[in-house]
């Protein structure tokens, strides 16, 4: 009945990326020390004894969790979350240290006798679904005096929904569509009991903690899931209340089934894949994740599979795109390309939210 695994990411998030590359750090006398931003975009991070703090339940998920790409969206959605109430320029992010392997194993297990912490439901697998999938903690810290105190926390909540699961070991893998509005309730009355749980420790019985729902994609989805509602719960509270809603979507590029994508989008996308397939002609694919919020386009993220054949061909074609995607793509927005071929990355082209033109970079080797 308990299936549960421990994940490890295999790259490691912008913040640490940003962080690690600068030497510029404040100690402490605990061994602690803070590490120096270098962009307003991103966190301070936590450094002790010379290593980077991770979090103590890290890639902790009920095992069916098949698609990383829920696992990229559930971390950068929550910092996104974050971000808005607990801003960079104030707040130092340690990963969370509160939740141990242990508890989020017991938690995201179901409830039963010997393990009356689960927070997913008890009875059978193959007739009560599991909702609760996967949990993060972030926390928000200050400095005070030399040392570190936490001041806030943000704990994320992965609702499936499609559960998956067998009727016998080793046998076919059915599946079932959660509704829509179970999941938001069921997200909910998880949100509750997580709170009360975090406010039983003496550190977080007077801090704001904000507790966010995402809704998990499903296995064979080629984006990720979406945060659906968060709510900031203010110092000494133990019942989670003033949801706020979040209309935030994920789509696939070219999409012919969502009526929901914007149509000049779309268009301008269409327009793009275009141009870039009559250039060369060894393409495989062609395809974007459009990123939505409120129903506005806020990101892409474009990847081209491609064949080649010598240096100057990657360099030829890398500056086409990057002349192609000025031309066509939507104004204004981030927007990353990657070009890839069955020899992994050959170049990437990135813009940043504002920007007019694409910074581009040719892998070579030596």
């Amino acid at each position: 009945m308990k299936k549960l695994s421990v994940l490890f990411i295999a790259f490691f998030s912008a913040i640490i990326l940003v962080a690690c590359g600068n030497d510029d750090s404040s100690s402490s006398s605990s061994g602690t020390q803070v590490i120096s931003q270098t962009s307003s975009n991103y966190y301070q991070g936590v450094i002790k004894n010379g290593h980077y703090l991770t979090s103590k339940s890290r890639g902790v998920s009920v095992q069916q969790n098949d698609n990383q790409l829920n696992l990229k969206g559930f971390e950068n959605g929550l910092l996104s979350i974050s971000k808005d109430q607990f801003p960079t320029d104030t707040y130092i992010l340690q990963e969370g240290q509160y939740i141990d392997t242990n508890t989020a194993e017991n938690w995201l297990d179901r409830k039963s006798k010997s393990n009356p912490e689960g927070l997913n439901p008890s009875g059978k697998d193959t007739e009560v679904p599991l909702y609760l999938q996967q949990m993060d903690e972030q926390d928000f810290m200050e400095q005070s005096h030399g040392d570190l105190k936490i001041k806030g926390m943000t704990i994320g909540l992965g609702i499936n929904s499609v559960y998956y699961y067998r009727k016998e070991a080793y046998g076919a893998v059915y599946q079932k569509t959660l509704d829509d509005k179970e999941i938001v309730k069921q997200g909910k009355a998880i949100a509750d009991k997580v709170l009360q749980r975090l406010r039983q420790k003496k550190d977080l019985k007077n801090i704001p903690i904000v507790i966010a729902l995402y809704k998990q994609a499903s296995n064979d989805s080629l984006v990720g899931g979406n945060f659906f509602a968060y709510s900031v719960n203010k110092a000494g509270s133990t019942n989670v209340d003033n949801w706020k809603s979040l209309d935030i979507k994920n789509y696939v590029l070219p999409d012919e089934t969502s009526s929901e994508v914007n149509t000049n989008d779309e268009d301008a996308f269409e327009n793009f894949k275009n141009q870039v397939q009559k250039f060369f002609p060894n393409l495989s694919g062609v395809t974007a994740q459009a990123h939505y919020v409120n129903g506005s386009l806020r990101g892409m993220h474009i990847n081209i599979t491609t064949q080649f054949y010598g240096q100057s061909e990657i360099i030829s074609f890398t500056q086409y795109v990057q002349t192609t995607a000025k031309k066509y793509l939507p104004n204004s927005i981030p927007i990353d390309v990657q070009i890839s071929s069955s020899e992994g990355i050959q170049s990437f082209l990135a813009r940043k939210t504002g920007g007019d033109n694409f910074y581009s970079h040719v892998f070579t080797s030596y």
